[in-house]
């Protein structure tokens, strides 16, 4: 993995994705500081980093588009198979490679608050917790765009696709807030999410198997909760979407409050989506 790792930073060293990507997230927090803290003088530094989420929007694509899409392409991922490493491994190599240079503008904007500080009374805890939910929401949007990247070997397909899933989980509570409330038309919905999830298990595994049996039991619980308690489905996609929407949970962060279980949460959004791209790998590999 540490091959893999150093192989890919120096990739990106010579790379000008990686450092459109670092002067993107630097000009935006540059922006902000001068808006908010200079131009309004606001002591509260976290409006920064809780300003700029959307910037991942067309980041994070940037970013994710090449780094498996580009090896199917090019047919030097054979070369990754053939390496006497785990693809867990390389997956995780590569990855950590992008989230380092993700963090390197990161470090840089945290040097700010500690200039701010000494014109004001800059709240520091407030200011770089919520500089560490902005990592992990970044991590975590990595995460599904490098799952993105492993599906295509088109590198706008890629891009073009992560940016559609980005900006649907941005506006995934609006969207959300436009579905009837009622509990029938929710359990409806659920339904057919449930059959879209067991899909996707079936283009990750090839068995008809396991994706049936995984959809009868997602319908069994469906129903069974649905007709034990009809009233608990009134709301519950406006629920779930409040839950699932990496952008709004980060809004707890950036309001002073330091959300462990948001953090918990966006790691294991990063343990399942590089666990879906090793077997999206794997998959091609005995294919």
């Amino acid at each position: 993995m540490k091959a893999i790792y150093k192989h890919e930073l120096k990739g990106y060293s010579t790379n000008i994705t990686a450092y459109v990507f670092g002067v993107f997230i630097l000009l935006f927090a540059g922006i902000y500081t001068m808006v908010y803290n200079l131009g309004h003088q606001v002591v509260n530094f976290e409006f920064v980093p809780g300003s700029m989420p959307y910037i991942f929007l067309v980041g994070v694509p940037i970013l994710t588009m090449r780094v498996m899409a580009e090896e199917r392409k090019q047919k030097t991922d054979q070369l990754l198979y053939s390496l006497p490493i785990s693809m867990n491994k390389i997956v995780w190599g590569k990855y950590l490679a992008m989230l380092t240079v993700f963090a390197i503008p990161l470090l840089i904007i945290c040097v700010y608050p500690l200039i701010l500080r000494t014109y004001g009374n800059v709240p520091l805890a407030t200011a770089y917790s919520t500089m560490l939910g902005f990592f992990f929401l970044g991590a975590a949007l990595i995460a599904i765009g490098m799952f993105i990247s492993s599906l295509t070997e088109s590198q706008p397909v890629a891009a073009g696709l992560c940016f559609i899933v980005m900006l649907v989980n941005y506006y995934i509570s609006s969207l959300l807030s436009f579905v009837s409330t009622t509990a029938r038309t929710n359990m409806i919905v659920v339904t057919f999410l449930a059959a879209a999830i067991a899909y996707l298990i079936y283009t990750m595994t090839q068995s008809s198997t396991v994706s049936l049996a995984c959809a009868v039991a997602m319908e069994a619980v469906i129903c069974f909760t649905f007709l034990r308690n009809s009233a608990s489905y009134e709301g519950l996609l406006t629920k779930i979407g409040s839950h699932i929407s990496l952008f709004d949970r980060f809004e707890n962060f950036y309001e002073g409050s330091f959300d462990l279980t948001t953090l918990v949460f966006y790691i294991s959004i990063i343990a399942v989506f590089l666990f879906l791209c090793v077997q999206s790998m794997e998959k091609r590999r005995w294919s």
